[in-house]
Parts: C-alpha cells; structure tokens; sequence
C-alpha cells in the first residue's frame, strides 16, 4: 500500500477487520496501529497492556509487540505497548527504558522522536521550548504525535497521510 494515499479504503479485509476489533476497544490504537503498519511511524507506543485479543489483532495486521514495564515518580509501574513492523525499534526502546522510571530528559525526548518517526527540527524546538506557538490549526494537531514547530517543512509533507489514515479509522465499523 502506498503511504500517502487519499484513499485507503481498499484495505484487505483482513486488516480492516483487526481494525474493527481495535476501533472497538479504542480509536488510538487502531490509528497508531495503521500508521505504524502503513509505514509513517516507525514504531508506536500505547500507553495501556493489550489483552490477548488485541495481541492478536495487532499481529494479524502484522505488527510486532512488545509491553515494557516503566515505573512514575508517585505510583507504581505503568505499562507500555509498543508496536512496530521490525524487532529493531522496540529492542533499542526495550533496552534503553525497561524496568526504568519514566523521565523527560533532553536525551530520553531525542531517541523518543527518533524512534516514534518524529521530525527531528520538531524535537529540538520542542527541547528548546515545549508547546511554543506554531502555525498549525487544533484540528491538524490531533491528527499528529508530536508538536509541530513553527515552519516545519516536514510535517506538511505527512500530514495528508496522516489524515487519510485517521479517516480510513474513522469509517472502519
């Protein structure tokens, strides 16, 4: 399948399918799962456990997933669900971050953006200066993963992928 299509509408039935049964459970993860599995994420993260249907589901679109144990500052351990098409993602993310406390340091943020397919002028304006105003209206935000910075260059090239796939989710029953 092509990444940036307008119309993706012709999914297998197969994934359409897995879709379904993930739209059912929530719209974020079918939608992290088809952009991970169309390729414009190189690996998405989840921030809840999947039950072994949804395992399942998401290994029929052909994702591979893993759960890494991470601890918060107050509480107890949290539960991440990562998904890619490749092992070597997850392994870099599950070396870097298992059995580890959550923590947003300028190094943590940097291999983030890289893993989860940010652009990397996003990441470091982001660094300089989290949620500064950009020239991206709310509704193309909610679309993305990540802040955008002001002129971006690259994020206008994603976003009509992006939104194909958002409303390819939005139809799936």
């Amino acid at each position: 399948m092509t990444v940036g299509r307008s119309d993706l509408t012709r999914l297998p039935d197969q994934i359409a399918d897995c879709l379904g049964g993930l739209k059912a459970v929530d719209f974020e993860l079918a939608y992290l799962a088809l952009l991970t599995r169309e390729g414009l994420k190189p690996m998405s993260r989840w921030e809840r456990p999947p039950t072994g249907r949804e395992r399942d589901l998401l290994a029929r679109m052909g994702l591979i997933t893993r759960e890494v144990r991470r601890t918060v500052q107050i509480g107890g351990p949290v539960v991440e669900t990562l998904l890619a098409l490749s092992p070597g993602y997850i392994g870099a993310y599950e070396r870097r971050f298992a059995d580890r406390p959550i923590d947003k340091s300028l190094e943590t943020i940097r291999l983030e953006g890289f893993l989860f397919g940010y652009p990397p002028c996003c990441v470091e304006r982001y660094l300089e200066q989290p949620y500064a105003p950009n020239d991206q209206p709310d509704e193309v935000r909610t679309l993305l993963f990540h802040w955008p910075c002001r002129d971006c260059q690259i994020t206008p090239l994603l976003l009509p992928a992006y939104q194909a796939i958002f409303t390819t989710v939005e139809r799936i029953r």
